[in-house]
């Protein structure tokens, strides 16, 4: 069990970085609902109907969504679905990654998206999934744990694909002028 995660988590290293847009972290988090319940006491806010989150470029949508709020401000969402799904753009480039789970968890202190029950993780074609699988935007590592939430060891997947080939005759060889 552990020779297979530590695979999975090895390879996963071996595939390109998934940062997170930057720009993201410094926009304001809007949330859209059918219903809303804010307690200002306890910091807890619950969204429920048609959830949809956006952030910049990241947007989670689900069926119901408990807000929390830490004493320095940071949030903590809980998306809930059937299945709950996130989405946002990678730094510097025109590619998504795209989670799905019957419960994600978003933390803007840790900026980690934690997906739970059928967690499915993609970027671009390569695809994690497992009971629980996280994705970490300021270290760029997606995580995949094998254990199910009755406890009872389960099988976590993972598609990678090879680099593109470059175009038909094209070197991809450094070509050098003789003297």
């Amino acid at each position: 069990m552990l020779n297979r995660l530590f695979l999975l988590l090895f390879l996963l290293l071996l595939v390109p970085s998934s940062r997170a847009e930057k720009a993201d972290r410094d926009k304001p988090i809007n949330i859209d609902a059918d219903k809303a319940e804010v307690d200002n006491a306890k910091q807890t806010s619950t969204f429920i109907g048609n959830v949809v989150v956006t952030q910049g470029t990241m947007v989670i949508r689900g069926d119901k969504m408990v807000v929390t709020q830490d004493k320095d401000g940071y949030k903590h969402g809980t998306a809930y679905g059937n299945p709950a799904s996130y989405r946002q753009k990678r730094e510097g480039l025109n590619e998504y990654v795209e989670g799905y789970g019957d419960r994600i968890v978003y933390d803007t202190r840790a900026d980690t998206v934690d997906f739970y029950e059928h967690a499915k993780v993609k970027r671009g074609n390569d695809e994690v999934r497992g009971e629980h699988v996280t994705y970490n935007s300021n270290t760029e590592i997606f995580q995949a744990n094998d254990q199910g939430s009755t406890g009872a060891p389960q099988r976590v997947h993972a598609v990678l694909y090879p680099k593109p080939k470059p175009a038909s005759g094209v070197s991809a060889e450094p070509v050098t002028e003789k003297k």
